[in-house]
């Protein structure tokens, strides 16, 4: 095994099989994210989403998706540009991995594209045994980009040394939050509510992190959520918060955050009362 890929593994302390699989999948996505930045994709773009908050911020739950979004709308961006450098990086540290643009069915500002390999091959480089992993089985990472993002982030300039040092534009922690917020009113979540977005709102309040108020009225208007017209000061996004705790089925919640986390006993006081009480801590930037 490459010695800076295992330095990335042991950093991560994988120990049951699902937690190795994820944590060969936040080293690919750390991989992706220094090949891009030496193809000067972050001179138009920012990284943001769960991923950005546990590399840069500490988040303690993996999250398997890279979202990006561009500073400037631009729907001319193209994507594709950046995937050789991607596969540069992946086959300097020993991974067979491909990048496939995922075509769009629906007129979209986002586009999406999937590293795509086999586990079972990865697994044998990196772990021993690996009888257990289907031999067809697919190991994939999803990452997308808003080539027309609503308007009013902030962004900070952050530096990784692993796998090699190199440089990243992303969004500020109140940024990131509006952002958070914004999927927790909005995201049509049907039969699957995603308890990960709960656990990380949470993860921003414990962090004293105040919210962008700008970029979320901006995203809620994109959203049709609120008009241009409608009040909005912190007082009411608490008050559309605590009508949203008020609907959700915590029980569906908390399984769909379980498998991303190793300590699962904190999920034992979610309820609708605990999300209204901890909301009175909401504090605008």
């Amino acid at each position: 095994m490459n010695k800076i890929i295992e330095e990335m593994l042991n950093s991560l302390h994988p120990e049951s099989n699902e937690e190795k699989k994820n944590a060969l999948k936040e080293v690919i996505q750390e991989i992706a994210l220094c090949g891009l930045s030496r193809g000067g994709f972050f001179h138009k773009t920012a990284f943001y989403g769960g991923t950005a908050l546990r590399i840069f911020y500490g988040l303690d739950r993996f999250s398997e998706d890279l979202d990006f979004s561009l500073m400037k709308p631009d729907d001319k961006f193209d994507l594709k540009g950046f995937f050789p450098y991607l596969e540069n990086e992946f086959q300097a540290y020993g991974f067979d991995l491909k990048i496939e643009l995922k075509e769009k069915t629906v007129d979209s500002a986002i586009r999406s594209a999937f590293i795509k390999g086999n586990t079972k091959e990865h697994w044998l480089k990196i772990y021993h045994g690996g009888d257990q992993i289907p031999k067809n089985e697919v190991l994939k990472v999803k990452f997308e980009i808003d080539t027309d993002p609503p308007e009013g982030a902030t962004y900070e300039r952050r530096y990784r040394l692993l796998p090699s040092p190199y440089e990243i534009n992303l969004y500020d922690g109140p940024s990131l939050f509006a952002g958070k917020i914004h999927a927790v009113l909005c995201r049509g979540w049907k039969d699957r509510i995603k308890g990960r977005d709960l656990y990380d709102y949470i993860f921003y309040l414990s962090h004293n992190t105040k919210v962008n108020m700008s970029h979320l009225r901006h995203r809620l208007i994109e959203s049709g959520y609120i008009s241009t017209e409608d009040k909005f000061d912190i007082d009411e996004v608490r008050s559309m918060l605590n009508n949203r705790f008020g609907a959700i089925d915590f029980l569906q919640a908390k399984k769909d955050v379980m498998p991303f986390m190793k300590d699962p006993q904190s999920l034992e006081v979610w309820n609708s009362d605990f999300f209204k009480q901890i909301t009175c801590n909401l504090m605008a930037r």
